[in-house]
């Protein structure tokens, strides 16, 4: 088969090893990881986009590295081409090899924000999306100091007071460790943010057999939707996270 991947980049490192090692010929484009901090339909627009700007006509399919990743997903429409989509939450989800071990961890270790080489490499999103990041649109990024400066004394100590809210449901770095990092650098920075910012540390062990089989056209359907021309991607929140639907519904 050839088949054509579009794919955060936050799974490059993994996604270059897997095509390296599958039978298929896959085409690989990378969306920039600041993609996932703008609202959700600009994200689904811009991959709709590259769906529609793909020469379909040289693909059996279209492969997704992504997961419903805030609904970002949502409303993928296939056109001449079935889409392939793992059935995730989220990055995690894939990162972790299945949907049931994502939701055994979140469930087991609260407070935990998750690292990889991806995550600490493509950190920084690019300029594109400096002024439609959620973070830009709501003032997250801008210190105490700017934000009473903006808003005044009052309003400042408010707006920094909500904004960091987020803060306080963190409490530990966990970095997972796919197995084909070149040396523990990515570690060794995740233990060194978990010491500054006071958080604990945590190191588990990734699983790359959800994006072989991506690659690899192992599309079983507890793992993965494949969603037909005519179609398009709908969230259910169930156990099979997505689903689709004819693109003439009116659900």
């Amino acid at each position: 088969m050839r088949l054509k991947l579009i794919s955060c980049e936050v799974f490059y490192r993994e996604m270059c090893y897997a095509i390296s090692q599958s039978p298929h010929q896959v085409d690989l484009e990378f969306m920039p990881k600041g993609l996932h901090d703008t609202n959700s339909s600009l994200m689904r627009a811009r991959l709709q986009e590259r769906i529609d700007a793909t020469d379909q006509s040289m693909y059996d399919a279209i492969l997704f590295g992504y997961g419903l990743c805030n609904n970002g997903i949502e409303g993928l429409t296939a056109v001449q081409t079935p889409l392939v989509i793992p059935r995730a939450h989220d990055c995690i989800t894939i990162f972790l090899g299945s949907k049931e071990r994502y939701l055994s961890y979140f469930t087991n270790n609260p407070g935990v924000y998750f690292k990889t080489s991806g995550w600490i490499e493509r950190g920084t999103p690019g300029k594109e999306f400096d002024q439609l990041s959620i973070q830009q649109k709501t003032g997250l990024e801008l210190s105490y100091a700017d934000l009473i400066k903006k808003y005044g004394e009052d309003n400042g100590r408010y707006l920094f007071e909500e904004l960091t809210k987020y803060k306080d449901r963190y409490n530990t770095f966990t970095y997972i460790e796919m197995g084909i990092e070149p040396d523990n650098r990515f570690e060794t920075q995740t233990r060194d943010d978990a010491e500054k910012a006071g958080w604990g540390f945590q190191k588990v062990k990734g699983d790359m057999s959800l994006i072989h089989r991506l690659v690899n056209g192992e599309w079983n359907n507890d793992e993965f939707l494949v969603v037909k021309p005519g179609y398009r991607v709908a969230a259910n929140f169930k156990d099979n996270v997505i689903e689709a639907e004819p693109c003439d519904s009116s659900g």
